[in-house]
């Protein structure tokens, strides 16, 4: 099958589907493997840049997506859009960041990382749809933990989790409080970096004392 055809085919598959479609369902259909068909549809992608088209494809994790070019936002939004934009709290984003650093996580290590109650807030990103259930951890009482959605990444505009940015570095100052790096003098940044795991055990370890 001539590539122009595929192309044809997977521009129909994603305008009818209206959501994201899975890389592997597309490698299904054209019994081609995952580098040819993302080979494809990166052409596709340049094809409508450089055409100036109203649309563009989107790659979300492991599928991809039909959706209107985000800089014609403001002027599709006022005549086809008339539902509330979602509103999160700060403690809804704070909750969020979280999660989405620390995908499979329970709300009892949220809690703890944040320092309060974390219910309501994720019931609210739950509700709009930022994050899901992700199966239950292997602990006791085999409490639900939970990850982000590709609706998250689609909102803030990344195709993967990967393209996070990197967490600010810190230490622990005279009073064991977390001091973050870029408001540290120059010459006191010797400092080496540390993932969320640590961070999360640093607050333990401030609670404890």
């Amino acid at each position: 099958m001539e590539e122009k055809k595929i192309q044809s085919i997977i521009e129909s598959i994603l305008f009818a589907s209206g959501n994201e479609v899975k890389l592997k369902d597309l490698m299904l259909i054209f019994e081609m493997s995952k580098e040819q068909i993302e080979n494809i549809i990166y052409k596709m992608q340049e094809e409508y840049k450089k055409e100036e088209r109203g649309i563009e494809i989107i790659k979300l994790e492991d599928a991809f997506q039909l959706c209107t070019k985000k800089e014609n936002y403001e002027y599709i939004y006022p005549i086809l859009d008339k539902r509330a934009k979602p509103s999160l709290s700060t403690a809804a984003l704070e909750t969020l960041a979280i999660i989405s650093y620390n995908p499979r996580i329970t709300r009892a290590e949220i809690e703890s990382i944040r320092g309060v109650e974390a219910k309501a807030s994720l019931y609210k990103l739950l509700e709009y749809g930022l994050v899901e259930e992700a199966g239950k951890a292997d602990l006791p009482g085999k409490p639900m933990t939970y990850k982000t959605t590709n609706e998250f990444l689609k909102m803030f505009g990344y195709s993967s989790l990967k393209e996070l940015p990197e967490l600010p570095r810190y230490k622990l100052d005279s009073n064991k409080q977390i001091v973050i790096e870029e408001l540290i003098p120059e010459e006191e940044q010797n400092i080496p970096k540390n993932d969320g795991e640590n961070i999360k055990k640093d607050v333990e370890n401030i609670k404890n004392d």
